[in-house]
């Protein structure tokens, strides 16, 4: 054998190995890289989502102390809700 084919045969090895390897850890593996992406999306999705939940109970809190210290706030969250009228007064609801 020629020492040249050799020298390639141990090279090609190498790098038969490290293809093989890639291909195990992008694609064939448990915590491939197309899991790793997906789940990254879905932890970004899911802040995005606590952020609005976070926001949604910041505006919640501010309706609840209106509601309770406030007598108009009071009114005008009835009337709107559970269509309440004054006296002498009719209500339309159009859908």
């Amino acid at each position: 054998m020629d020492i040249k084919k050799i020298y390639k045969i141990k090279g090609f090895k190498y790098i038969v190995a490290t293809v093989a390897f890639l291909i195990i850890i992008l694609f064939i593996d448990t915590n491939n890289l197309l899991v790793s992406h997906r789940l990254n999306r879905q932890v970004k999705a899911l802040h995005a989502e606590e952020l609005e939940l976070k926001q949604a109970i910041v505006a919640d809190s501010i309706a609840a102390a209106d509601l309770l210290n406030n007598p108009d706030a009071i009114e005008h969250y009835g009337r709107e809700n559970y269509y309440m009228k004054r006296p002498n007064e009719d209500i339309f609801v159009v859908r």
